[in-house]
């Protein structure tokens, strides 16, 4: 569903979200993901980092984020996920997006202090969704890795049946293919350096450049 809020808030805290708001708002986030935190560790020698995924509904974002954490002890925060535990009916108003946003750009800050790897899953389609992403980085002074989903479209048109068909009961994901044809247009590729991975192929070598990248190795390469 689209948002009726026309208003320009890009110039207010959080995107438009008081920052009292925004605490209030990860509080049942954190209460969420309590259980994960505790079961995850700090990072390689203590060393925190940010993943952030990006990709359209159908590109594999969450299959990559659930191998990815058989490498790695991630703190995984999925966008559809917390949305649900804001709203158990989503609306997906820009109102509802923007209070998910804010709160939880400011638990992965908080996850980032606490030394954890922390992963975001989330389409992140624009540079203004992932600017304050790398302004996170660079405040909380922690890499920065950069990994965009792709796959063919009859592909994704095949995963997207199948999710709404109800092949995949833990999918969180609302989208089908509107949801994708809609949003395909206003997809824009990092301006920064980042991995170009096609879910439609073995992922196994792109995860293991991800924890690389992670683990601070120079033979990891970027695009």
């Amino acid at each position: 569903m689209l948002s009726s809020d026309t208003s320009d808030d890009r110039s207010q805290p959080f995107g438009g979200i008081p920052s009292t708001l925004a605490l209030e708002t990860a509080v049942p986030l954190r209460n969420a993901l309590s259980r994960d935190f505790d079961q995850t560790q700090p990072g390689p020698a203590g060393q925190p980092c940010l993943i952030v995924l990006s990709g359209l509904p159908g590109t594999g974002k969450s299959h990559f984020a659930n191998e990815l954490r058989k490498r790695l002890p991630l703190l995984v925060l999925e966008s559809d996920r917390l949305r649900k535990v804001l709203a158990p009916n989503p609306r997906y108003t820009r109102g509802e997006s923007h209070r998910l946003f804010a709160a939880y750009h400011l638990l992965i800050e908080e996850y980032l202090i606490q030394d954890r790897l922390v992963l975001l899953d989330a389409t992140n389609l624009t540079e203004d969704f992932r600017q304050p992403l790398y302004d996170i980085a660079q405040r909380v002074a922690v890499p920065l890795v950069l990994v965009r989903l792709t796959a063919p479209q009859e592909i994704v048109r095949q995963r997207l049946s199948d999710r709404g068909a109800g092949m995949h009961p833990s999918d969180y994901s609302d989208a089908g293919w509107l949801i994708y044809s809609r949003m395909h247009p206003h997809e824009e590729v990092f301006a920064r350096n980042h991995l170009n991975v096609d879910s439609s192929k073995d992922i196994s070598e792109a995860l293991e450049e991800v924890v690389r990248l992670v683990k601070g190795d120079n033979r990891a390469t970027l695009a």
